[in-house]
């Protein structure tokens, strides 16, 4: 017992002090959420989407609050103005702070009710909040069992896995259906894992906590104590006898289902974003089922490289075109169009690796009709070797291409022999001791002069 106090001081003691600090009981004599019945809908005050952003947030509390202010209204409608800007101001409170709203998402305002147990509603167990705080999933620690049954995770985990995308379906968006098998609650039992007036008996793996203390290793050498879900009661708690286990869910209070899903990937998206579906992870009983999520994983393109919104491709064009000019279809955009370029000589020469910039051709942005731009390299291909017919037309190319610069004036000359199939990776290849002068003698290991 001395060991379990000790705990308590040294862990809930400064857990719970934070938590009264954070969410402690409210004093505001004109409204108060958390006292209010527990039908009250903060989305619905605000007037937003329970999967709202905190930039959505945010902006819908700034137009209810100056809707609300009791400054923009009559005299006589002051007091009730009064009373919807506070519900509005302690909405955006609780929606815009993370913590404050899973806690409001999984509990209601029971989890804000200042007038039981020091903030909490009866309906919300400390350990539930703490284990949410600070990553407890199994509850209390050792020596904790507490008198509100298996402690569990008030979510279940989210299932995240890779989904390759082409470039073309990120810049056109993309919808498909795929078959979902995950665990649902069973119908006939509703949960239970039993039948109907059947009694369970505590589980004697865990002791009726609905988890058990094992030992993981996190590295060489080093190993932690962490609380998982007990293999033989499932988390519950309880086990039924055989003869009174659920004949559909044999006992396990969940069946598998197969559903069809749809995923809608948004046009713009980029390689790390995720699609979430939200709450069609694994379903467990007394539990909120976690979300699938989908990391998109974009494929690498033949043509385009992308970069934020825009996009850059290589425009080959021939020697002719570089130097007279052209008009064509250059490349074939991601959505099938052509991309014409109309580039009239006039004097002006296009010259490798210069780029041309078409503008509003780059990859969409999200829920926008704006788009990044599209960069073309000039790559410039020559003719192949004897490509003149005779030495006429080399003549008379020589005579429309510009004269070469002066010659360089010398006093000696040498005429030499070239490699014309060389390569800059044999340059500095003949240096055989790596530009050093000295090496090791094998005898003594003194330092000796390199034989030239």
């Amino acid at each position: 017992m001395r060991s379990a106090a000790l705990r308590f001081e040294n862990f809930y003691m400064p857990a719970y002090c934070l938590f009264q600090m954070i969410w402690g009981p409210r004093e505001d004599p004109l409204v108060n959420l958390e006292a209010a019945s527990e039908d009250i809908d903060l989305y619905e005050i605000l007037g937003i989407d329970k999967g709202a952003s905190k930039a959505e947030v945010k902006k819908a509390y700034h137009k209810a609050a100056l809707s609300s202010h009791p400054d923009k209204v009559s005299q006589e409608d002051r007091g009730d103005a009064e009373i919807r800007f506070k519900a509005v101001s302690q909405a955006y409170e609780i929606l815009q702070d993370d913590q404050k709203r899973h806690l409001y998402d999984t509990h209601g305002m029971s989890a804000f009710d200042g007038s039981q147990r020091g903030g909490m509603g009866a309906g919300v167990d400390l350990d539930d909040i703490l284990g949410q705080m600070f990553g407890m999933g199994g509850g209390a620690p050792p020596g904790f069992g507490g008198p509100g049954g298996p402690r569990k995770p008030a979510r279940g985990r989210d299932e995240e896995q890779e989904y390759s995308v082409t470039l073309e379906e990120l810049y056109k968006g993309k919808t498909t259906k795929f078959s979902s098998t995950k665990n649902v609650i069973c119908s006939h039992c509703k949960g239970q894992g039993g039948k109907d007036k059947a009694k369970a008996k505590q589980c004697a793996s865990c002791q009726g906590k609905g988890s058990v203390l094992g030992i993981r290793a996190i590295g060489p050498g080093l190993v932690t104590q962490e609380r998982t879900i007990c293999a033989a009661c499932k988390g519950a708690g309880t086990v039924f006898k055989e003869k009174d286990r659920c004949k559909k869910c044999k006992g396990n209070r969940v069946t598998e289902e197969r559903k069809i899903l749809e995923l809608y990937i948004p046009r713009g998206s980029k390689d790390g974003d995720k699609v979430v579906l939200p709450g069609e992870a694994d379903q467990s009983p007394d539990q909120e089922p976690g979300d699938i999520v989908f990391n998109l994983v974009e494929a690498e393109h033949p043509d385009f490289r992308r970069a934020g919104p825009d996009l850059s491709a290589r425009l080959e064009i021939t020697l002719a075109e570089a130097l007279c000019g052209f008009s064509r279809v250059v490349i074939k955009h991601l959505d099938g169009r052509g991309i014409h370029i109309n580039h009239q000589q006039k004097g002006r020469i296009l010259r490798p690796e210069q780029v041309l910039k078409v503008g509003g051709e780059g990859m969409p942005y999200k829920k926008s009709d704006q788009r990044g731009d599209l960069y073309l390299i000039v790559v410039i291909k020559f003719p192949e070797d004897g490509w003149l017919p005779d030495e006429s037309a080399k003549s008379k190319l020589q005579e429309l291409l510009p004269k070469p610069d002066d010659p360089i004036e010398v006093e000696t000359m040498d005429e030499v022999d070239y490699d014309e199939a060389a390569s800059l990776e044999d340059f500095g290849g003949k240096d055989e001791h790596g530009g050093g002068a000295w090496e090791d003698d094998d005898e003594d290991g003194q330092p000796q002069c390199a034989q030239q």
